[in-house]
């Protein structure tokens, strides 16, 4: 039976507040230092994907997926990766198109319904490491692509465990929410890094002589008056993509409508005071599959799930939950 339950988590006394959980991990968390190596994968179109390593002689692989304008530097990816690493398990970040550190070689950007680099991430690993066990974590963006792929009936998929946190469920919700109140702090910022994205594309593109794709860039016009990710999506995504309208965008790439027919174990993570969401997104359990356990937590902010009892010493709780989760699933997977 699908599972919608409340979580564990208790949120630190002194960042009881969605936006302290939210901004204490973005803002004052260290990055944790770890050994890694890159790995950089050649896609059929002539671009390149760059990931990230962490561990080696896995006994099995997690994947990892960043969310909007983060990359395999976000804090909550080294954290993760960091622990996963105390747990035995070898980890690989992706870095969505452009996220790296250096812009991609095409016009082709990433969005919360693109599921094809995943895809492809996936069957490099696969084809590399065919009996080892894989699972995958995703966040915010990251989380509706992985839930998207998860459900939207590609062949063959093998995975074990998969665990996505604080999603954004339905798009255009989410959209409208960042137009409201302090969260018109969030979303400018995010438009201002996803602004530069494509200036910053634009120009290596056409530094590299890739004239095609800097004129496809080109023709978006004028970025700077856009205010809002509904006009940033319509002229930006819809503009690249082969959607008509910023609508058809958010209509076919929110993650929802595919929790039905997610056939892998999924742990969902989810905040009622996120304040990049509403409680608009949050699905009934007759839209989850048998598969979910979808974890709803009264507070957490976004990304956040900060614990802890000193001032100053957090705990990120995100961090114990998931690994314990991928381990419950290894040990049922081992066993049958």
């Amino acid at each position: 039976m699908p599972i919608l339950t409340t979580s564990s988590f208790k949120p630190a006394w002194w960042l009881n507040h969605p936006h302290l959980q939210t901004l204490w991990p973005a803002l004052f968390r260290p990055s944790p230092t770890l050994a890694r190596v890159r790995e950089r994968l050649h896609t059929v179109d002539g671009d390149f994907l760059d990931i990230d390593w962490c561990g080696t002689e896995p006994r099995a692989i997690v994947m990892l997926l960043h969310g909007l304008s983060g990359s395999s530097q976000s804090s909550y990816i080294l954290g993760m990766q960091r622990e996963l690493l105390s747990k035995g398990f070898c980890s690989v970040a992706l870095n969505f198109r452009g996220c790296s550190g250096q812009p991609n070689n095409t016009a082709r950007c990433y969005h919360s319904g693109d599921t094809d680099d995943v895809d492809f991430l996936y069957r490099h690993l696969r084809k590399t490491y065919p009996h080892t066990p894989l699972a995958i974590v995703g966040y915010s963006l990251g989380g509706n692509v992985l839930l998207k792929w998860l459900g939207e009936g590609r062949k063959n998929i093998d995975v074990f465990a998969a665990a996505a946190v604080s999603v954004p469920l339905l798009l255009n919700e989410c959209s409208s929410r960042m137009d409201l109140g302090f969260s018109k702090l969030y979303r400018n910022q995010l438009l201002r890094e996803l602004k530069q994205y494509i200036r910053y594309k634009h120009h290596h593109l056409q530094k590299i002589g890739q004239s095609e794709d800097s004129d496809r860039l080109g023709k978006l016009g004028d970025l700077a008056p856009l205010r809002s990710f509904w006009e940033y999506d319509g002229r930006v995504i819809a503009g690249l993509y082969p959607f008509s309208d910023v609508h058809e965008y958010y209509a076919k790439s929110s993650s929802r409508q595919y929790l039905k027919t997610i056939a892998t174990p999924t742990l969902i993570i989810h905040s009622r005071d996120d304040p990049f969401m509403t409680a608009k997104v949050i699905p009934s359990e007759q839209e989850l599959s048998t598969c979910i356990d979808f974890e709803l937590s009264p507070a957490g902010g976004h990304v956040g799930f900060v614990s802890g009892g000193i001032p100053g010493r957090p705990r990120y709780w995100l961090e114990e939950r998931i690994p314990r989760f991928i381990q419950q699933q290894l040990l049922r997977t081992l066993r049958d």
